[in-house]
């Protein structure tokens, strides 16, 4: 009868084992899977030593987005692995732009600088240093700091600020969508990247709705998929020069 009863268990213990599993590597996949869509695009730029291909733009909507994501976390305690997800990806971003500077600085023919602390809008986003960046990505979390603890007891600015990360979040893909119209190409861009950020995006959607997580977040994710599929339409539209070689 023990046998019996222990087999029992072992058989119910087995599926929950596996569950816990498959829930785990999903989780895991979410905190570090955002990341791998940048690796081809990260050895494309190094390769050709170019950025006018890649928006740099794309960087800033996600280091706002998650920025933004984090204090909403704070004011409604979801995921904590979307959380680690933003965390990772404000480092990822980082990354991207100290390559994209150090590039651009090598590639450099005018003397002229552009700063942060020049407060011109005609620049904006196209600063000269890598610290410009950082000190933006500073000044815009105190901001958000103070906004956010002066109306955390206010549930609609929570679900706002929730509301605001996501729709960032959304216009990922934008800022490439539009340099590929107006370059009238997508030499440079890494096509792989844009698959990625598709299978991505799909994948994160769809554990979104399964596991229950706010609203704004499951429409996010379809918005980037539409956006996505923009973008790969645009790489069929202009072809690709026969010439150059697609990460």
């Amino acid at each position: 009868m023990d046998t019996e009863v222990d087999l029992g268990v072992d058989i119910e213990a087995g599926p929950e084992g596996s569950w816990s599993l498959l829930s785990w590597l999903a989780s895991c996949f979410m905190v570090f899977g955002g990341v791998v869509p940048y690796i081809p695009q990260y050895q494309e730029i190094q390769r050709i030593s170019n950025t006018e291909g890649f928006s740099t733009r794309v960087c800033l909507v996600l280091l706002v987005a998650n920025i933004l994501r984090i204090f909403f976390w704070i004011g409604k305690q979801f995921e904590m692995t979307l959380l680690l997800q933003s965390l990772v990806m404000i480092g990822t971003m980082l990354a991207m732009l100290h390559l994209c500077c150090t590039v651009q600085t090598a590639n450099r023919v005018s003397t002229k600088q552009h700063h942060f602390t020049d407060l011109d809008l005609r620049y904006f986003w196209s600063w000269s240093r890598f610290e410009d960046y950082l000190m933006f990505c500073f000044a815009f979390t105190v901001l958000c700091a103070f906004v956010t603890f002066l109306f955390l007891d206010s549930a609609l600015f929570v679900e706002m600020l929730g509301l605001a990360a996501v729709l960032t979040e959304a216009m990922l893909g934008v800022p490439q969508l539009v340099q590929n119209f107006q370059n009238r190409s997508t030499r440079g861009m890494s096509i792989k990247m844009v698959l990625l950020w598709t299978a991505g995006d799909v994948f994160k959607t769809t554990y979104f709705v399964v596991n229950e997580s706010p609203a704004q977040f499951w429409l996010c994710g379809t918005v980037q998929i539409c956006i996505d599929i923009a973008i790969l339409l645009q790489v069929c539209y202009y072809g690709q020069d026969a010439h150059t070689k697609y990460g």
